[in-house]
């Protein structure tokens, strides 16, 4: 079924059978025994979560010459103050200048949500419209509106004949679901439906000859890392279409002229992907995240293999890694043994992982943001590198269990997600943001600059020793001796 049909993308515990409680050991998530695979698994008792519409924000915040308009409460897409530093960033790596997100809100008071805020919405949108003349509006529903029952795609649609601007509604009512990815395909189920439909042709004077394909950013990668991943596909012959962070929005019809769609993340790209082989017969690699030397040769022997250049790819991946191996001896003394403690999204945190083991390092725990069937692989190789019993835990950021996985493991650096360290450095353990736009993560080059950061890291972790001194976390000594997991519900295996 083309889901581009309905009016908003499904939840992924529906369309992925995903979830985001399990606790267990990874050999038992890789063999799927863990009651996580089935619907039901979930806390008794929950600390905090993560909302779709934050993800989603980053993605559309990042779109030259939109405007995201969020039909909501006014504290809805406050993070967009906190992310607009990657906005700004982003935008001056690519094109030079210094440029802040634009996004505004209905800010529903109680009468609106009494009367409904259709008619507030239909206000914004022409007020929008004609002070900024974007060539984008997201318009953005929210929890308050999706309970009330406000209709922002009938909004769009009666008000699109009169604005300039392409109004293109997105659904992040963050009741709907648990699992925060679904933003992704809530972001490439507008652009899909309302934006890239009937694409205008474009001249062919002055493109290239060289193949073109599509590179799926949504801003788990900043600038850097494109540069590295751009530099590999241009060893191999091809033009590089980067989308949708930052992509201009007359450019992105480009896209749907591409030879082969690319992910650079399974977790976040499968829902655009199909529908652009669908809709346009445009194949796609889903496989691989080029995060450490393994998975980056897979990544560019997929991409070659379409193309029937895998000799060429096997002589650029046997230089590149010659020259990494070379590079990389002065750190490997110092990793030796060192114990690493993983979090983040799923795919992202199982990658980063097998870097590091390949960089010496004994991973001794991971813990991922939710899990859906596109990471089995994934699991399959960190259990050829490390040991299969290490702590797995399926969790959307519950950091009561991440200290006491910590307490118990005690490793040596924790690398988390930005504003996800301080449970582990209260702890006295050195860490390590996963993710950083600013910094570099991916290809061969990203292997090099983590274990860059990392040696400097780990020759000097007395800070958050002394941090542990003067600091505690709230949880009482009772709970460091029970199961960090005895607070999930599982339905029993059968």
């Amino acid at each position: 079924m083309n889901f581009f049909d309905q009016k908003e993308p499904p939840r992924r515990e529906a369309r992925l059978n995903a979830c985001i409680a399990c606790g267990g050991t990874l050999d038992k998530l890789a063999n799927r025994k863990m009651s996580c695979c089935l619907p039901d698994g979930e806390r008794s008792f929950t600390q905090n979560s993560i909302c779709l519409l934050l993800p989603a924000l980053g993605m559309m915040n990042s779109i030259p010459n939109s405007v995201v308009l969020m039909h909501g409460a006014i504290g809805c897409g406050s993070s967009s103050h906190g992310g607009n530093a990657g906005v700004r960033s982003g935008n001056t790596h690519r094109w030079g200048v210094v440029k802040d997100a634009s996004w505004i809100s209905t800010a529903l008071s109680e009468p609106d949500v009494i009367g409904g805020g259709e008619e507030k919405l239909a206000g914004a949108i022409r007020e929008i419209d004609e002070r900024y003349n974007p060539q984008i509006i997201f318009v953005v529903g929210s929890c308050v509106p999706g309970i009330i029952g406000d209709d922002i795609d009938g909004v769009a649609q009666q008000l699109q004949p009169e604005i300039k601007a392409h109004i293109l509604p997105v659904h992040c009512e963050g009741f709907k679901t648990k699992i925060w990815a679904t933003a992704y395909d809530a972001v490439y189920h507008a652009i899909g439906r309302a934006f890239l439909q009937d694409p205008a042709e474009e001249s062919q004077a002055g493109q290239s000859e060289r193949p073109a394909v599509n590179l799926m950013n949504v801003s788990s990668m900043g600038r850097v890392d494109e540069i590295e991943l751009e530099r590999l596909l241009n060893a191999l012959g091809f033009d590089v279409n980067v989308f949708p962070v930052f992509a201009r929005p007359d450019q992105m019809t480009a896209i749907t002229k591409a030879r082969l769609s690319v992910s650079t993340c399974p977790t976040h790209d499968d829902y655009l992907l199909q529908y652009l082989e669908e809709k346009y017969g445009i194949p796609y690699v889903l496989r691989h995240m080029p995060i450490g030397i393994e998975n980056t040769g897979l990544w560019l022997r997929d991409i070659a293999a379409h193309f029937g250049k895998a000799q060429q790819a096997e002589e650029l991946i046997a230089a590149e890694e010659q020259e990494l191996t070379a590079a990389l001896t002065e750190f490997r003394s110092l990793f030796a043994g060192k114990k690493a403690f993983v979090s983040a999204g799923e795919f992202r945190a199982l990658s980063t992982a097998i870097l590091l083991a390949e960089l010496g390092f004994e991973v001794v725990a991971v813990r991922s943001f939710h899990h859906d069937e596109f990471a089995d692989s994934e699991y399959e190789k960190l259990i050829r590198v490390t040991a299969k019993e290490i702590p797995l835990n399926i969790a959307n950021c519950q950091p009561f269990e991440e200290a006491n996985l910590l307490r118990r493991i005690k490793p040596d650096i924790f690398l988390g997600h930005m504003n996800g360290n301080a449970t582990a450095a209260k702890s006295g353990v050195a860490t390590h943001v996963i993710y950083n736009v600013g910094l570099q993560y991916i290809g061969y080059k990203g292997v090099y600059e983590l274990a860059r950061r990392l040696y400097r890291q780990l020759q000097n972790p007395v800070f958050n020793r002394k941090l542990s001194e003067w600091t505690r976390l709230p949880y009482r000594s009772k709970w460091y001796e029970q199961d960090p997991f005895s607070y999930i519900r599982q339905a029993e295996v059968e």
